[in-house]
């Protein structure tokens, strides 16, 4: 899906690490909720409190999810999911545009 039709868009921006990680929040009529960011290259270490689904748009980076040894590649068209109440690590190579769903 490359749009969103009949949602409601947060004005302000969740700014992260300086602004090296920014998004907006995007409600949809069914009450859940997306955001959509762009992470400049760097090192980041996230928290969540509901299981999501990042969706990598354009970009690439690695990422280390809980309970895995091995850091995995994800690229522009790939996701990944990280279960609720997790941290998980990425190292983001290229300015990466990407869309989180929450659960």
């Amino acid at each position: 899906m490359s749009e969103f039709n009949n949602v409601t868009v947060v004005k302000e921006a969740n700014v992260y690490f300086n602004g090296a990680v920014t998004s907006r929040t995007v409600f949809f009529q069914d009450g859940s909720r997306k955001t959509l960011g762009i992470m400049m290259p760097g090192e980041y270490s996230f928290n969540t409190g509901s299981a999501e689904v990042m969706e990598i748009l354009s970009g690439e980076l690695t990422v280390l999810l809980p309970g895995s040894p091995d850091w995995a590649t994800i690229r522009g068209g790939e996701a990944f999911e990280v279960p609720e109440n997790a941290s998980f690590e990425l190292k983001v190579t290229t300015v990466t545009d990407y869309c989180c769903s929450y659960l």
